[in-house]
């Protein structure tokens, strides 16, 4: 997926750090991201809340 470099910790790959990039694909998604319009208000809270939770079981599953 060359997108994956859009996102801001690519420069960090560039320069030889380990980086992770989770991501929902909001570029897709989200005719807004990255606009004037990206607003507050238009995000939607419930699922970046289950997005964490898994995140993290999955990451203490996987330590």
């Amino acid at each position: 997926m060359p997108a994956v470099r859009l996102s801001d910790h690519a420069s960090f790959w560039n320069e030889g750090f380990k980086a992770v990039m989770i991501t929902g694909s909001a570029f897709y998604r989200n005719p807004h991201y990255h606009q004037v319009t990206d607003t507050m208000n238009i995000l939607d809270y419930p699922f970046m809340a289950e997005l964490v939770k898994r995140l993290v079981r999955f990451l203490v599953q996987h330590r």
